[in-house]
């Protein structure tokens, strides 16, 4: 199991999924199509002082057809096409904000693309909202051996980050230890030339 203290850290994660699984399990989809919404870099008619152009994120869907792969719907995302497609944009919702605060499934280098694509059908997007997933709810929906494999690697983190930080923590000390020696090292050249003047002034 990972710490309690990185459990804690991600608790919010779970309730989020949570209001996925419901929305989701409301939601009786079109047959036969696929919605997805993502953000999508716009440029606007502004332009900075320098003058280049400014960008913007702006919220696209894409709707396919599956017995038509070559019909595609990729527009703006309006509020008719949110209402049509909840479980899609409450995943697209889920999406920014796990990955806001967490480790994207693509740097985690112990799922394959499949295992990745599988796990974000499912709500979750990174690796955080994976280790955090309810034991039950992970063997319900199979994929128990990818949450264990991430509560393993957030706990390894954990610990290299904990030992880095001592390790930066010890550089500082050894560096102040240096900078005090050096002025140990002047402070006895200058007794050193203060008692030889004195001395050839006595003689």
């Amino acid at each position: 199991m990972a710490p309690p203290s990185f459990l804690h850290q991600w608790k919010g994660i779970q309730m989020d999924f949570g209001l996925f699984d419901k929305i989701a399990q409301n939601t009786n989809p079109e047959d036969g199509i696929v919605a997805r919404f993502y953000d999508r870099s716009v440029k606007t008619e502004e332009v900075t002082k320098d003058g280049f152009p400014v960008f913007k994120n702006v919220c696209f869907v894409e709707i396919r057809i599956k017995d038509n792969p070559s019909e595609v719907y990729d527009q703006p995302a309006t509020k008719e096409k949110i209402e049509r497609f909840p479980a899609a944009y409450a995943r697209y919702q889920l999406m920014k904000k796990q990955i806001k605060e967490g480790t994207p499934l693509e740097q985690f280098a112990f799922l394959t693309a499949g295992e990745i694509e599988s796990l974000k059908i499912r709500g979750i997007f990174t690796v955080e909202a994976l280790a955090e997933l309810d034991e039950e709810k992970a063997v319900q929906l199979e994929i128990g051996r990818e949450r264990e494999l991430a509560q393993k690697f957030l706990a390894a983190s954990a610990h290299n980050s904990e030992i880095s930080s001592w390790q930066k923590q010890e550089e500082k000390y050894r560096q102040t230890i240096a900078q005090l020696q050096n002025k140990v090292e002047q402070l006895q050249a200058q007794l050193k030339k203060s008692t030889e003047t004195a001395k050839t002034k006595e003689k």
